[in-house]
């Protein structure tokens, strides 16, 4: 047997997934974790990092980029600065939101809402209920 991924996300994937445990050889490994941050999740989240970036609230004239790793870090998430090599600013390292489960992900989505909307950024694209 091959690696093997499955979704449970049904009875049967469920009853599959047993049955390729059952025939799995002596040592085999399994890994059962939540599934990780949808596309849909991923566009809006750079859709509202863009609007927040052309917003500049509070004066902050920043890239999309960076504001995730701001964004990122209030939610909890690991991010790291490091020296730039040319000794100018900062990069942030040490961080991926494609690592991120969908709950991680909606957490980090509402944070970029809640800064924005307290900061009358204009939203591109309607996100109720999207995150």
């Amino acid at each position: 047997m091959t690696g093997q991924t499955i979704r449970l996300n049904s009875v049967g994937n469920r009853a599959l997934a047993h049955r390729w445990i059952d025939i799995a050889p002596p040592g085999a490994v399994v890994n059962i974790k939540e599934a990780n941050r949808t596309n849909d999740q991923n566009a809006l989240m750079w859709a509202l990092l863009s609007d927040i970036a052309r917003a500049k609230p509070e004066g902050r004239v920043l890239p999309t980029e960076i504001w995730k790793c701001l964004f990122m870090s209030a939610c909890g998430q690991a991010v790291r600065f490091e020296p730039g090599l040319d000794g100018e600013g900062v990069v942030p390292v040490g961080f991926r939101s494609s690592r991120l489960t969908k709950a991680e992900m909606s957490d980090v989505i509402e944070c970029i809402i809640e800064y924005g909307t307290r900061h009358s950024v204009q939203w591109s694209e309607p996100h109720q209920d999207a995150a």
